[in-house]
């Protein structure tokens, strides 16, 4: 699998994708050489791949700068596939019947389409090296999605947790501002784990973040912000007065923060208010930003930007909730909203 450990190479070293998104890919190509390439043996046996390293259920392929994995889900150095048999294997009609394995083995269509995201990725590097005359994935109808809108935050419940007090203590204070931040800038819970203090300019009002596939961008800092945050690193200095990390953000120990621990602050700080129901998450916080923004006038591409999106596609999911408000305000203003009588004809 000579050919696939070099695109895995183009993805790490020319487009900077995280180890985790390495990791994805590395599962899609293991489920369909598994499926198209039986009698190669199982790929997964020696691979020490579990079930929390796949392509997560629910969400997008996260990337971030990083190197590539050299463990759990990565195609494993000793397997045997002649490349021929791979290309072979590359057809339309093997890929029908790979996505019909995939459902039927329960896979979410959502997931089984991450799969054939990073493939057809795979058959366009192949293309470019003039081994495919053609990406097979492209003719292919991809499983239905059930379309669900963003869940947001409610501004009155935010705007009132943020307006409680904080208790004493360096870990009240960082749960408020990590929470502050990502609500009001939109960033990702990847970034904001990431953040150093070198990235916040408090004199310009601005932070700079560092996005998928290492794109830097710029973000404005309201100033209810630059007030909890000022505050937070006096705490945080006096804290950690002999701290060896940059990071912005630290645990309870004085190490940096990891994505897990960025989950469990919005659970714990989120979870026992009763104005906040259903699921409790960072990713929220950040469709809270995009949704209270499109609702209060922002134009589309400003939130693009301040989203770190790569294309105004993946923003335009924000229109519908914008869509459902402008219905619930005209069902409850418009004098004839609710009227249910039949128009009257001549003869009635």
């Amino acid at each position: 699998m000579e050919e696939f450990r070099s695109f895995l190479d183009y993805l790490q070293i020319q487009k900077r994708y995280s180890p985790r998104t390495l990791q994805n890919y590395s599962t899609a190509m293991e489920h369909f050489c598994n499926y198209a390439l039986p009698q190669s043996g199982d790929i997964s046996q020696s691979s020490d791949i579990s079930q929390s390293d796949t392509i997560p259920q629910g969400g997008a392929i996260p990337q971030q700068g990083g190197a590539i994995p050299q463990q759990s889900g990565a195609i494993p150095q000793g397997d045997t596939i002649p490349p021929q048999e791979l290309l072979e294997a590359l057809t339309a009609k093997t890929f029908r019947g790979f996505i019909a394995e995939r459902l039927e083995a329960g896979e979410k269509p959502r997931t089984v389409n991450l799969y054939l995201s990073a493939l057809s990725s795979f058959c366009k590097y192949l293309l470019r090296k003039g081994l495919l005359k053609e990406n097979p994935i492209d003719s292919i109808k991809r499983p239905k999605e059930e379309h669900r809108l963003p869940d947001f935050y409610s501004k009155d419940a935010l705007k009132e947790y943020l307006e409680s007090p904080v208790a004493e203590g360096y870990a009240p204070m960082r749960n408020r501002t990590l929470i502050l931040l990502i609500y009001s800038t939109g960033i990702r819970r990847a970034e904001a784990a990431g953040l150093m203090v070198r990235d916040l300019d408090l004199s310009r009002g601005i932070i700079a973040v560092t996005g998928k596939g290492d794109k830097k961008r710029n973000i404005p800092i309201i100033p209810l912000l630059s007030q909890y945050l000022f505050v937070y690193l006096q705490i945080r200095k006096s804290s950690f007065q002999e701290c060896k990390y940059d990071n912005l953000f630290l645990t309870d120990r004085g190490n940096p923060l990891y994505l897990s621990f960025v989950n469990n602050v919005v659970k714990r700080e989120l979870g026992g208010l009763k104005e906040f129901s259903g699921k409790k998450s960072p990713h929220i916080l950040r469709h809270s930003f995009a949704t209270h923004l499109l609702n209060n006038g922002a134009d589309l591409n400003s939130i693009k930007e301040a989203l770190g999106h790569s294309s105004l596609a993946a923003t335009q999911v924000y229109t519908h909730n914008s869509f459902e408000k402008l219905k619930s305000v005209y069902k409850e203003a418009h004098p004839l909203a609710k009227s249910g009588a039949p128009p009257k004809g001549e003869n009635s």
